[in-house]
């Protein structure tokens, strides 16, 4: 009797194992992000840059090489050398969290394991103007590709040791700068009073349509990241104004795109002395 129990219990341990093994298996991609032959090494920091305006002065500035990549997800990257170090790459424009966590998982693929990204989103609170600088710490999630990638988190944070190094380069400038969580949508024209009013008291300072899904493909590929938004337009009291006419948003955005660049471009030398 007692070794009929016990068989049982090994049946049903294996059973258990064989069913687990089994989900894994067939929930395993059948497309996977990969380093072709060709592709160049990009060393381990790169730059995510939203807004072409800011991609073209950064590659034109620290006269970067352009890569050609026969890759879906990223057709062109620049690299930037650096003396004594692992060159920083550039990569960018994209738009809306598909195409966003494209190009972060070909970027992994290549070797990167610190990623910086720069773009713009609207306000959600009276205090956040058109031209500040927000340095986000969470984002909650309304766009459908965090949900492909499961974490242990309800809300994914951002890097803190990438996120404090952000915080230091801004305030070595005297830029001011705002902190806090922000609300990613994949449906700009459904930005509802409801739906702001409810992320307001979430506790959301402002929208864009990317930084969730970033930072939930981060921590789900075990990989650091640190963004810098810079706010185009209000919607806090429930009335659109954009600014993207607005002097002072050209001028902020090229002020936090420099420090985004300079500070991971020191974050990397210091991992490689």
């Amino acid at each position: 009797m007692i070794a009929l129990l016990l068989a049982k219990d090994y049946l049903s341990i294996y059973n258990n194992e064989f069913v687990e093994n089994e989900t894994m298996l067939e929930d395993q991609p059948v497309i996977t992000p990969r380093k072709n032959r060709g592709d160049p090494f990009i060393g381990r920091g790169s730059l995510m840059i939203c807004l072409p305006s800011e991609l073209k002065y950064l590659s034109t500035s620290y006269r970067a090489r352009r890569v050609t990549l026969n890759d879906i997800s990223l057709k062109t990257i620049y690299l930037v050398e650096q003396d004594g170090s692992a060159p920083i790459s550039l990569c960018g424009p994209f738009l809306g969290a598909p195409h966003a966590v494209l190009v972060m998982e070909k970027l992994i693929a290549l070797g990167a394991r610190r990623l910086w990204m720069l773009g713009w989103c609207g306000s959600l609170n009276p205090e956040l103007r058109v031209g500040d600088i927000l340095l986000p710490v969470s984002s909650f999630s309304e766009e459908g590709t965090s949900n492909h990638y499961p974490i242990p988190l309800d809300r994914p944070i951002l890097n803190k040791q990438l996120r404090d190094a952000l915080q230091t380069g801004l305030e070595n400038r005297h830029v001011k700068t705002f902190s806090g969580a922000v609300w990613s949508t994949d449906a700009p024209y459904r930005e509802t009073k409801a739906k702001i009013k409810k992320y307001q008291e979430l506790g959301a300072l402002a929208v864009d349509m990317e930084l969730s899904a970033l930072a939930t493909v981060a921590i789900y590929r075990d990989v650091q990241f640190a963004a810098l938004l810079v706010v185009s337009d209000e919607l806090f009291d429930y009335v659109w104004r954009p600014g993207f006419r607005d002097p002072r948003l050209g001028e902020q955005t090229r002020v936090a795109s420099q420090v985004l660049f300079d500070v991971a471009s020191d974050f990397e030398r210091g991992q490689q002395s």
